[in-house]
């Protein structure tokens, strides 16, 4: 399996040169960019280009020499977090200058937190006489283990040449091809999300997925990477390799998964880290080892009320890939058979808030198809780029440019009466204890719980809602905490992904119904100001208890509330009328008095404007009978 370049999608490299005064860091560059011995060196090289042809990757390489003097110390700071990589130098003839590496230098590059390659370069190697003679391991090994960040070491010589080029040449791999994402050298092994972007690839490849690649699978995987076919003769000796170290690397169907990633280990420990980029990079892998953007042509959204959602074929897709998964065929996927879905993602998307919580799960905690079907629903609507990796990641082959869409702006659904939306998002908003969290709760089918905790942060609850007639809809309810109103409406364009707002009130409580008035009244002005007015509903919970007496009015234009108790499972069909609202996107817009006037004095505009014009066109009419008659009148005389 011969290596390429994998050349990663930069246009330079740039290294920064750093070390005690007298180590050689200036003759270093001079001898690098002449290819030959210098003769006069300045104090400070100038900035030194090597040409993209000086290399194999072809990508140039920007040489910065930098004083260790006190006085330019900032200077030497700003050049240090500007580098690409670190070029640490000491003089193989001054012990002293080899010491401080550990004592200064490298502990100085942590203060700065500077976190990129360093290559260490002893210098002055024709300088050091035979009584000083070590190995660079045994120099250098012990410094390497307390510093990890350390790529490799070199010894070289300005005065004769020898290992100048492989300084800069050793700098720009470490950059271009880097080890830390591939490899863990403590462990050494490949680390995580290596193994399950290889894995990935591995099941790619294997067209008949029988968990082996063939000679063909074998040789097609090459002349995709590498653009060059293995002879039969390479493709033995790569199994043979592969069979005298992994026993389980090879079978008689071909190349196991073992032994792909036993390969590349391989690779990585003779440092031939460019074969592994290149088949990474080749499979639309970047630096972080995740696809790249030109892997993901998500849809993009040309104005703030527009939404994103997974479009059918994708939605048929994940009901397929949960039904694989689904073993036992009881309708949910346990955890375990979850996390072997995203073992070719580069970690399982749903680990953390807001999705880890956020859909329904059987009593044993295990993921229903809807619960499954609608994180997806939230993550698309959350974060579509994210959503279409691990949709590739999982498996999808259709065409990613289609997976999503994007939906119709909601100004124009409001103009037309109706919305074209699958998935709605629905901002929950109340006065702390008013039953929003146990609303979110009862629409996943969780138990009631008397014990009351105040809701910090951004939650989620997202579920599949049967509607008459067989459809189904995805509604999406975010809680907005009590403390975090004001900055969601300090955002103008706060409503404009939304589809529809509850308001939240316990309607024993005199306080809540007033603080929810309040709200409903500030949300109503945000979209008068905004022009992203959304429809509004008004939820009375706790309805099993003695209700507070208060006069409902409908002065701001919206439905009276809809009297719910989760504590006593009568829920009104609550979660279908959102639906409904959500779909009806010109009903159940609240009014405020100001909205109002404003309304009335347009409206005034308009008549006097079309009273103007009535009266101009009356006047032009005149003017012309006037006309008219006076030109017969003439004629007659």
């Amino acid at each position: 399996m011969p290596g390429g370049s994998g050349s990663s999608s930069r246009t330079g490299v740039r290294v920064v040169v750093v070390g005690d005064r007298g180590t050689g860091k200036s003759s270093l560059i001079a001898a690098a960019a002449t290819e030959s011995v210098p003769e006069k060196v300045p104090p400070v090289h100038a900035p030194t280009r090597l040409p993209p042809d000086f290399y194999p990757d072809r990508v140039p390489v920007t040489i910065i020499d930098t004083s260790s003097s006190l006085e330019n110390k900032g200077k030497l700071n700003e050049e240090l977090k500007r580098a690409d990589a670190v070029v640490l130098t000491y003089a193989c003839n001054q012990q002293s200058t080899l010491s401080r590496l550990s004592s200064y230098w490298l502990p100085e590059l942590r203060r700065l937190e500077i976190k990129v390659p360093i290559i260490v370069a002893g210098c002055k190697l024709d300088l050091r006489g035979d009584h000083n003679a070590t190995s660079l391991e045994e120099v250098m090994g012990p410094i390497m283990q307390q510093f990890r960040e350390i790529e490799t070491c070199v010894e070289c010589s300005a005065t004769t040449m020898i290992q100048v080029p492989d300084v800069f040449y050793y700098a720009q791999k470490a950059v271009l091809h880097p080890t830390a994402p591939l490899f863990d050298h403590d462990e050494q092994t490949l680390k995580p999300r290596c193994v399950r972007a290889l894995k990935r690839i591995f099941i790619i490849c294997d067209h008949d997925m029988d968990g082996a690649l063939n000679d063909a699978e074998l040789n097609e995987f090459q002349v995709k990477c590498f653009n060059a076919p293995l002879q039969p003769a390479e493709i033995v000796g790569v199994k043979r390799v592969v069979q005298e170290k992994q026993h389980d690397g090879v079978n008689d169907l071909g190349l196991t998964l073992s032994g792909f990633l036993f390969l590349h280990a391989l690779f990585i420990e003779k440092g031939r880290l460019e074969t592994t980029w290149a088949v990474l990079r080749k499979f639309g892998y970047g630096d972080d080892l995740e696809l790249r953007d030109d892997f993901l042509p998500v849809p993009t959204k040309l104005s703030p009320d527009q939404s994103v959602e997974l479009a059918s074929e994708a939605v048929e897709f994940l009901r397929g890939i949960f039904g694989l998964y689904d073993i036992d065929n009881d309708g949910a996927v346990r955890p375990a058979e979850l996390e072997d879905l995203f073992l070719t993602a580069p970690e399982s998307p749903w680990d953390e808030a807001p999705y880890k919580d956020a859909a329904e799960t059987t009593a044993l905690g295990n993921l229903t198809l809807k619960g499954f079907v609608s994180k997806w629903a939230l993550m698309t609507l959350l974060d579509p780029r994210h959503s279409l990796a691990n949709l590739i990641y999982v498996g999808y082959g259709g065409d990613p440019a289609a997976a999503l869409r994007v939906t119709r702006k909601r100004s124009v659904d409001r103009k037309k009466q109706q919305t074209e939306r699958n998935v709605f998002r629905c901002l929950l908003f109340g006065p702390q204890n008013a039953g929003k969290s146990a609303l979110l709760n009862s629409f996943l089918e969780r138990p009631f719980s008397e014990n009351y905790a105040p809701t910090t942060g951004e939650q989620y609850a997202v579920n599949v809602v049967d509607q008459p007639g067989g459809n189904k809809k995805t509604l999406i309810l975010q809680e907005i905490p009590e403390e975090g109103v004001k900055k969601i409406l300090s955002n103008k364009e706060a409503l404009a992904s939304c589809d529809v707002t509850i308001f939240v009130y316990d309607s024993s409580d005199e306080y809540s119904w007033k603080r929810t008035k309040e709200l409903l009244v500030e949300v109503a002005r945000l979209g008068e100001d905004s022009g992203y007015g959304v429809p509004c509903l008004l939820i009375a919970s706790k309805d099993d208890l003695k209700p507070y007496t208060m006069a409902v009015t409908q002065e701001l234009g919206i439905e009276p509330p809809i009297p719910v108790s989760m504590k006593s499972k009568d829920l009104n069909n609550v979660f279908s009328r959102i639906i409904w609202a959500a779909e009806h996107p010109h009903l159940n817009i609240p009014e405020t008095e100001t909205g109002r006037n404003r309304k009335r004095y347009r409206h005034l505009v308009n008549s006097s404007l079309v009273f103007v014009s009535v009266g101009a066109a009356v006047a032009v009419v005149g003017l012309a009978a006037y006309r008219a008659y006076a030109a017969r009148r003439n004629s007659s005389s």
